[in-house]
């Protein structure tokens, strides 16, 4: 058999798709090209109503490209949208979980030609679906999921009802897969999940996010370990302590911020004000200096007003993130904050948005800057033309003299910045 699979929205969703691919291979099937796939596989993203129309047109598409191939749809917007999802006729349709039952019935599919629909309750799953760690084929960093669901209930997300609640991946286990991906030659390993300040509240003892990554960095302490988006709630100073011992964690933290503004906070159903945001950005300084730290960012809620908008700009500014991921608000039917009073109009929100990201690229700029001099190591993982370019530990973009560097890790003197990237030699 060979298939095409297209992946939407997060790095989970693209861990889910690689490790699919790990279980249809190792079922003996292969990659396909357009046109010659004798299946299409779609994971879906239903983070936006925006998410579901993009998913919707990847179905379609891939159909139309396809036509003869056996259709699956599955991930969240299949969970959260099965009427829609099943109104496309696709002939496997799954929710957001069960991988290993989603490759079963794709071959069932194949043998009998008789449409499968599995779609589970998310909030009964007990267990944390433990999938093959690795990384899709060419890349030098590797995911590990170490969590699944989510308990915070924020306003405008669909999340929790397309995952469920919060299970979680034993200490031990992330340590055996850390090592087995260390033995594969992979120098970095991006620590995710769908909330992963939430880990180790389903497991016995309550371990917490720290006590898993010095897990996984004692089991693997040659590999760089890059957090995951973190809740500013487990930033305090006995979590920073506990992996700056680790000396394996990399100096960049994306924490989600979603408005500067603690009304709309409040509103959002956020567990934390912007007090307490400031004391994390301030406690992972100190521990980790130069570090950069970075933040979603929500413009245009329901009820936001141009004030409130102010108190934002001017708390990112105050911040001084190196990089920000900026999104006028979307609506979301299902959510409570779609039947919100105080709907603003679309161009409000990407004004607001624009905004804002003139904030974000200014801060982005002055970050940059402030790294000439800096000596930082780089994982290399592209190359052209004798140059080499990859990620330093800040996770900023690097480019150095160099070759035959893919999957190395080099200490490069920063020397410049050209457009959105450093420059330097190497060491």
């Amino acid at each position: 058999m060979k298939y095409i699979i297209t992946t939407l929205g997060c790095k989970v969703n693209q861990y889910e798709t690689q490790a699919i691919e790990t279980l249809l291979q190792a079922r003996g099937h292969e990659p396909g090209q357009k046109g010659q796939a004798d299946v299409v596989i779609i994971n879906t993203c239903a983070v936006t109503a925006e998410s579901g129309r993009k998913s919707r047109q990847a179905v379609r598409r891939l159909m139309e490209d396809n036509p003869g191939a056996i259709s699956v749809v599955c991930g969240c917007w299949a969970q959260t949208d099965a009427e829609k999802a099943e109104s496309l006729k696709a002939d496997v349709l799954f929710g957001s979980g069960d991988r290993v039952k989603l490759v079963e019935a794709i071959e069932d599919a194949l043998d009998s030609h008789e449409r499968i629909v599995s779609v589970d309750r998310p909030f009964e799953r007990r267990e944390f679906e433990d999938l093959p760690a690795g990384a899709f084929s060419g890349h030098a960093r590797a995911y590990l999921k170490i969590e699944d669901g989510c308990a915070n209930f924020c306003t405008y997300c669909i999340i929790p009802y397309a995952r469920g609640r919060v299970r979680s991946l034993p200490p031990a286990r992330a340590g055996e897969k850390a090592a087995a991906l260390a033995a594969q030659g992979y120098r970095e390993l991006v620590v995710t999940g769908i909330e992963i300040a939430s880990y180790g509240r389903d497991l016995e003892g309550r371990p917490g996010l720290s006590d898993v990554v010095c897990a996984i960095s004692r089991a693997a302490p040659g590999l760089r370990l890059r957090l995951g988006s973190l809740e500013p709630t487990v930033v305090t100073e006995d979590f920073c302590r506990a992996i700056q011992k680790t000396g394996g964690v990399c100096r960049h933290f994306h924490l989600s911020l979603q408005s500067g503004c603690d009304e709309t906070l409040r509103r959002m159903n956020r567990k934390y004000d912007t007090e307490r945001f400031f004391s994390a950005v301030t406690l992972i300084r100190e521990y980790f200096p130069g570090c950069a730290v970075t933040a979603d960012l929500i413009t245009g809620f329901p009820g936001e007003t141009e004030e409130q908008h102010g108190e934002t700009l001017a708390f990112i500014t105050k911040c001084g993130f190196a990089d920000m991921h900026i999104f006028p608000y979307s609506r979301r039917p299902g959510t409570p904050a779609d039947k919100m009073a105080g709907q603003l109009t679309h161009a409000v929100k990407s004004r607001r948005a624009a905004q804002a990201q003139q904030a974000a690229d200014r801060m982005k700029t002055a970050y940059l800057y402030s790294q000439i001099g800096a000596e930082l190591p780089v994982l290399f993982e592209t190359e052209a033309e004798g140059v080499s370019v990859g990620h330093a530990d800040n996770y900023a973009l690097v480019s150095a003299v160099g070759e035959r560097l893919r999957g190395v890790v080099k200490n490069v003197k920063i020397t410049g910045v050209s457009g959105e990237m450093l420059v330097g030699h190497i060491v």
